[in-house]
């Protein structure tokens, strides 16, 4: 659809990117004996990674319905 924002590869690799420097940190604060801080960052992690899967589902949607939008014109 025009106007829908599409999931490109950059997407991708910045949570590919955050993920590995949450799971650093975590393992870090983990190795420190701060666990708090570790159940906190992987908390807050958690909730940005859900996020950003709603909205790529949203993207994978729309795309879905474009699709069957277009497959009914061909008939």
């Amino acid at each position: 659809m025009k106007g829908e924002p599409e999931m490109e590869l950059n997407d991708l690799l910045r949570i590919a990117g955050i993920g590995l420097v949450i799971g650093f940190l975590h393992v870090f604060f983990e190795q420190t004996g701060k666990k708090e801080f570790s159940f906190f960052l992987f908390f807050v992690a958690y909730i940005y990674i859900a996020a950003e899967m709603l909205r790529f589902l949203r993207i994978f949607f729309s795309e879905i319905a474009e699709f069957f939008q277009w497959l009914s014109l061909a008939f």
